[in-house]
């Protein structure tokens, strides 16, 4: 097992410690599930680490029994995002498992789970994995179950539901995006030949379960957490086969079960190296269902992707692999998928202090790209320590210092309807008719009607100096439901067709936007976000230092703006440029 350093003592990852609310009352998440497995041999796999097929058994028991807690009635796996594994637990040591409802939609939902690993001789725990998974609420003898909404009541819940309807945005559109960037990178690869490869019909396995009362929950269907360890277990057969040396599982991508399974049922599951590069592997792996002589039903397909770990615990060289001529389409598509997965966990899983300040765009991660703009405003909305800097006219401007970070807050109030404004702000070619800081504004790239790619010019702040240039992606989103506000989110990309020019000095931005909250029909209120970054902090310092009050200039006319668009129609960027 993998050697953590840690001194004695470290606060566990999962923990999650009782609240104390603004009035004093003491709050625990209502629907929050634990789970503390201690591993014994027959939970490990030959190399005396948990089977991932256990643990994801145990992950799925546990979100399950969270998701029924708030829905009150039974509910079953429909999907699970991407899971990276980023330590092995070994055989001696407790596996703690945390699940909570984020949101509740209208007969799904979202659970997150967090699973952490406690060394019960040094008393060191330290993070294993995250995820997510979707339940739906099966249908009741009244018919189908509608959902009570979660009310979030921290800032972290508060935090997470914003953040799970786009989650849930990105869930609904990712097997429909995958399919078109799949089927555009592919046909540019080649399969190319190694000295050495190994056929890849080789690591072909084929096996059959019966289900079994003990395999099902206690609605008689299989458990998701079952299938999903039967389906890892094929799959490192399928790794062995490649390397002949025992693999270790890193990551799941996002997958969705097709179908129920239920007790009688054979479950044949199919597993095959797809292709390996130098360091890692993907297995394809699917599993169908039939009884008697019935047709087989496709129950769920998984990517997973493999390493091979040396003495040191690095990953070691791996062959490659020759695909059989009917295995080529998988072959190509690894590969494009490997490219696809760098991009996610690169945009998306790393901590938002993490992310470059700007991320080359192009088709491939637009979807990735979109979700962390959003996210990363959500984040930071849905902060409470906000400080009050200065007020004029109830327009008010708030800080906020974290980690060395400083982010800033303007709002204000507006007798405009909501959606009006959201569809006035949206456009940032308009934007120079309030903000002066907005010179000049031009669409580079119409992605789709929600996001936008545009050269903004701004002038200079200094005497004698060159005025700035950035390339800002905008991303809109309309409320998933009456709980959420309008979000128009902004950051930096980079496009290899608009460098930097001697003319402008280039800026960056890492998170900024709009988020636009219906009070009233006629009232709403607007409260506009940036974390401050060397390009923009110029123009916002002095008001932050007290020097000024230009923001006050800018978001009165902002409003005089709105008041007087009201009731004209938003003409939003051309569908296609």
């Amino acid at each position: 097992n993998e050697v953590m350093s840690c001194e004695k003592g470290d606060r566990d990852p999962m923990e999650d410690p009782l609240f104390i609310l603004e009035s004093g009352e003491v709050y625990r998440n209502p629907t929050e599930v634990k789970m503390s497995q201690i591993v014994m041999p027959c939970h490990a796999n030959h190399c005396g680490e948990l089977s991932v097929g256990q643990l994801l058994k145990w992950m799925d028991s546990t979100a399950c029994l969270s998701a029924e807690r708030h829905a009150g009635s039974p509910c079953i796996t429909a999907s699970v995002d991407d899971i990276h594994f980023e330590h092995t637990i070994g055989v001696g040591q407790v596996v703690n498992i945390k699940a909570k409802v984020n949101r509740a939609f209208t007969s799904s939902m979202e659970v997150g789970i967090t699973v952490s690993c406690e060394d019960l001789f040094s008393s060191c725990q330290w993070n294993v994995c995250n995820a997510f998974a979707t339940f739906v609420a099966r249908r009741t003898e009244e018919g189908k179950v509608r959902l009570k909404q979660v009310i979030p009541r921290t800032q972290t819940e508060q935090m997470e539901y914003s953040i799970a309807a786009e989650r849930r945005r990105m869930r609904l559109t990712h097997a429909e995006i995958i399919t078109d960037l799949l089927s555009s990178n592919t046909a540019q690869l080649e399969c190319q030949e190694y000295q050495g490869a190994v056929s890849a019909e080789r690591t072909r396995v084929e096996s059959v379960e019966l289900v079994l009362p003990p395999h099902a929950n206690h609605q008689v269907s299989t458990f998701g957490g079952q299938i999903m360890a039967w389906m890892e277990n094929v799959a490192t057969i399928a790794a062995c086969r490649l390397c002949n040396a025992h693999p270790t599982l890193r990551t799941i991508d996002m997958f969705h079960f097709r179908g129920p399974s239920h007790i009688g049922d054979r479950l044949v599951l199919k597993a095959i190296v797809n292709n390996a590069f130098k360091h890692s592997m993907e297995v394809g792996v699917c599993a169908e269902a039939y009884q008697g002589a019935g047709a087989l039903r496709h129950i769920n397909s998984a990517f997973m992707t493999f390493e091979v770990l040396d003495k040191d615990r690095k990953p070691r060289t791996l062959p490659r692999i020759r695909p059989e001529p009917d295995g080529k389409r998988r072959y190509q598509e690894a590969i494009a998928r490997k490219k696809i997965r760098l991009d996610r966990k690169y945009i998306i899983s790393c901590k938002q202090t993490e992310v470059p300040l700007s991320v080359p765009w192009d088709i491939s991660n637009q979807m990735y790209l979109s979700y962390n703009n959003v996210s990363a405003l959500k984040m930071m909305a849905a902060r409470s320590n906000w400080m009050l800097s200065s007020e004029k006219n109830k327009v008010r401007l708030y800080t906020l210092e974290e980690n060395q970070i400083l982010c800033f807050k303007v709002e204000t109030h507006v007798t405009v309807p909501a959606e009006q404004a959201f569809h006035l702000l949206s456009d940032l070619r308009r934007r120079h008719e309030w903000d002066r800081h907005y010179q000049k504004c031009d669409v580079i790239i119409q992605a789709d009607e929600d996001d936008t790619i545009y050269r903004v010019a701004t002038p200079c702040v200094s005497k004698g100096g060159k005025g700035q240039d950035f390339i800002l992606l905008a991303s809109r989103r309309k409320p998933c439901d009456s709980r959420d506000p309008y979000l128009i989110a902004l950051r930096s990309v980079t496009l290899p067709t608009h460098p930097a020019t001697e003319d402008y000095t280039r800026g960056e931005v890492l998170c900024a936007g709009f988020s636009i909250w219906e009070e009233s029909n006629a009232v709403t209120k607007i409260s506009y976000y940036n974390q401050a970054t060397p390009g923009v902090l110029p123009y916002i310092s002095n008001d932050i230092a007290g020097l000024s009050s230009s923001f006050y200039g800018t978001f009165y006319s902002c409003n005089k703006y709105l008041e007087e668009n009201r009731d004209s129609l938003a003409i939003l960027p051309p569908s296609d440029l």
